[in-house]
């Protein structure tokens, strides 16, 4: 399955060396892994809509999948309380190339931050507050669309 939300952590080197296993074309494998931050934040709780979240994700693989030529692509995300340090998201993709690995890993992460419907709830000291998207985040996505980068 290229696509999985769960609760459970993941084994970030299990998922990268599933990417290329039994592929000889497989030139190039690009990963990311998120984290919760523990700057300010005590926890952070991931909400989605079950079936609704994986069907946005598979359609952002897809159009990652139309844009360049990739041989796999795993996209992970998880769900529920989390503590600083913890592992959020691992989107991996495995190419011929390390252009076309890196750029559909980066846009995969662009869209998802911005696309995808997960809600965030961090607790900080001072108590609970729901994240919204960043300008930045968005940004980074609005490149995609302009044709910014290919």
């Amino acid at each position: 399955m290229e696509v999985a939300i769960q609760a459970a952590d993941f084994d970030v080197g299990a998922e990268i060396g599933a990417l290329s296993a039994a592929d000889p074309m497989a030139g190039a494998v690009a990963s990311f892994v998120g984290l919760v931050r523990g700057d300010t934040v005590v926890a952070m709780t991931l909400e989605h809509y079950p079936g609704m979240t994986e069907a946005a994700l598979t359609d952002i693989v897809a159009a990652a999948k139309k844009r360049w030529k990739l041989r796999t692509v795993r996209v992970i995300h998880r769900v529920g309380r989390l503590l600083p340090g913890e592992r959020i998201v691992f989107v991996g993709v495995a190419s011929a190339h390390r252009g076309e690995a890196f750029a559909a890993c980066e846009f995969i992460m662009d869209y998802l931050k911005t696309q995808a419907p997960f809600w965030k709830k961090e607790e900080t000291a001072e108590g609970e507050r729901w994240v919204d998207a960043r300008e930045t985040d968005n940004l980074a996505a609005r490149r995609w669309r302009d044709g910014a980068e290919d």
